[in-house]
């Protein structure tokens, strides 16, 4: 560890090799599922990927979004979960039993936060269509907000033109990473709105119990939800996640042909992420990791150090080598403030897609004077 840190510290390129070579158990994915993600979000490490970018029709799985947007109007007091909605007779004469359903009638008066169950529990179409009217009085309105959601969180490769992912001829599409984006700023942004509104195995209104198709959540061990999807035109779709000891993963899955394919795949495939990776520490939080090049600073260079502890999975028995490099746009014009984020450590692992970290300074630089910034320039031209 000590030769690892004084690489870092000279910003160049560090290679490890791990344990001892072997072959390490294969990811347990069906090949016919076309598009495929396993990604430790506690760290940004992909550990499996099959086409993650690869723009796919979501489904059902549109309903997280539709989540998402509602606990960002809790969060901000727009919306209440309290706040009951009169069903309109429109709305169960275009909604009542339309595909997936929470069964709402004309005259009930669901609250807020029981539409919320109704789309994350049961997938209701009409729940979530009734949440849209219910927060903002206007479907276009709704995915006007679901759309500037998306690009807030940088989901480069997804559009969305429905509020509960029935077919509409094309308007909506998603990709693997960016469902992944959206689940971990589902868990680390809302985690109390995640626990309450995700992860139940039934709903029961008006009498009509529905079961949730989650197919791990009860049996993953610390697995919480999110939400399948199915249509003829997306097949089989799944985006779910589990966390144990502080360690969360994501799965998606997309495009299966069998519904008992794509969950038997989402288990075994988290099942594997937790037990054939074996999490090491390279950095600790506050270490240092290396130095960036300040710019009309009173020092030439400012220490970097770890935010969080930095942590890969390496695969159990493999001899999978980890190189890491320092990253950042310099040299960083000052003053820099201690704590702020002005660089990243990009960590590659064989075999897989390289993920980044982030580093902060670890102390604060002023800016330089006149007299500060000749000197500066002077010991910068000779070396």
């Amino acid at each position: 560890m000590n030769r690892l840190r004084s690489i870092w510290s000279a910003a160049v390129l560090a290679v490890l090799c791990c344990a001892v070579p072997a072959n390490p158990a294969p990811a347990p994915v069906d090949p016919a599922i076309p598009v495929v993600l396993l990604k430790d979000i506690s760290n940004g490490q992909i550990l499996f990927a099959r086409e993650a970018e690869r723009r796919f029709v979501p489904a059902s799985v549109v309903k997280t979004m539709t989540a998402y947007t509602a606990f960002e109007l809790v969060k901000e007091g727009r919306i209440r979960p309290s706040t009951p909605y009169l069903i309109t007779p429109d709305l169960q004469d275009n909604w009542y039993a339309n595909g997936s359903n929470m069964f709402l009638r004309s005259g009930d008066r669901p609250t807020i936060g029981e539409l919320i169950l109704g789309a994350t529990t049961v997938s209701g179409n009409d729940a979530s269509v009734a949440l849209a009217m219910a927060s903002v009085g206007s479907l276009d309105d709704w995915i006007d907000l679901m759309n500037a959601n998306a690009r807030d969180l940088g989901m480069r490769n997804t559009h969305f033109g429905s509020v509960n992912g029935l077919p509409d001829e094309g308007r909506t599409f998603t990709s693997a990473q960016d469902l992944a984006l959206l689940a971990e700023a589902l868990v680390t942004r809302h985690p109390d709105l995640y626990r309450r509104y995700f992860g139940h195995r039934t709903l029961t209104w008006n009498g009509i119990t529905q079961r949730n198709h989650d197919p791990i959540t009860g049996r993953v061990r610390g697995a919480d939800g999110i939400k399948t999807g199915f249509t003829n035109e997306a097949g089989n779709t799944f985006l779910g996640s589990a966390e144990r000891d502080g360690r969360r993963l994501v799965v998606v899955l997309a495009g299966a042909s069998d519904a008992r394919v794509r969950d038997r795949t989402a288990r075994d495939l988290l099942v594997w992420g937790f037990s054939d990776f074996i999490l090491q520490v390279l950095a600790a939080q506050g270490s240092e990791v290396g130095h960036a090049k300040v710019q009309n600073g009173v020092v030439l260079k400012v220490p970097l150090r770890a935010s969080e502890d930095v942590t890969i999975g390496v695969a159990s028995g493999s001899s999978d080598e980890v190189s890491t490099t320092i990253r950042y746009h310099g040299p960083i014009a000052a003053p820099i403030a201690e704590g702020q984020h002005i660089a990243d450590l990009r960590i590659e692992i064989a075999g897989q897609p390289p993920f980044d970290v982030p580093l902060e300074a670890a102390e604060s630089v002023a800016e330089a004077g006149l007299l500060q910034r000749i000197r500066n320039g002077f010991l910068g031209f000779f070396g």
